[in-house]
């Protein structure tokens, strides 16, 4: 049975190949369990990541670096591990995997899901799918948002009722399986039908990178099938 373990970072940025991770943390559903520790990154935290979420050069210090605290956390997390977090595909686990290499830790087998690519395709009704948003739809109460504990507990709450008794080995298989999007997600077209979508808006997003995001790879796929890309 797959054992689902939900998890955020707080980082030092939000590029993996050189930013850190500055604070890891997780929550086992099935054993009530949390795990939660600062990270020293060995680097200066620039002060445009310590507005969003609060965490300065004081506070991770004396914290361990991240060979220790990655040894802790896999054995936080029991066998047949599913790690879930918000945008996982586009940041957490880029994070997870840039960390275990740079410490020489065997990074392991662990299955990866993200709950913003399962808004995203299930909540299509919905304007915004970031966390927030997300646990004011559901009527989850608020925390100490962008705090990595914080956020993985809003996640569980959120993504529960999204679910609903759906299995965690149900919710893999969907999303596993290719889905073409009929309107465009986000932007200033959000709502409307992809073949409506100006070309030039469309080649500008070309242009600039975002369908080389794995995030928008459903999305790239959905314009080729129309003949715009």
């Amino acid at each position: 049975m797959k054992r689902p373990i939900y998890y955020d970072t707080e980082t030092t940025g939000i590029r993996s190949d050189k930013d850190r991770i500055i604070e890891l943390a997780a929550y086992d559903p099935f054993e009530e369990r949390t795990f939660c520790e600062f990270i020293n990154p060995g680097c200066p935290i620039p002060p445009e990541a310590t507005r969003i979420h609060k965490i300065t050069d004081e506070m991770v210090a004396s914290a361990p670096t991240f060979e220790e605290i990655g040894k802790s956390f896999a054995e936080f997390c029991p066998e047949n591990t599913v790690l879930i977090a918000h945008n996982n595909d586009g940041f957490d686990k880029f994070f997870i995997e840039a960390e275990h290499q740079r410490s020489g830790l065997e990074l392991p087998e662990w299955e990866y899901l993200d709950t913003l690519k399962w808004s995203r395709r299930y909540r299509p009704d919905l304007p915004r799918h970031t966390l927030q948003h997300l646990r004011e739809v559901y009527g989850i109460v608020a925390n100490n948002a962008h705090r990595a504990l914080d956020d993985v507990m809003v996640l569980y709450e959120v993504f529960s009722k999204m679910i609903d008794d759906l299995s965690i080995e149900t919710v893999l298989e969907l999303l596993s399986k290719p889905k073409s999007l009929d309107r465009m997600p986000f932007g200033k077209h959000q709502g409307k039908p992809l073949s409506k979508v100006p070309k030039n808006y469309i080649s500008w997003l070309s242009d600039s990178g975002a369908f080389d995001k794995p995030q928008n790879k459903e999305l790239k796929e959905s314009f080729e099938k129309i003949g715009v890309l």
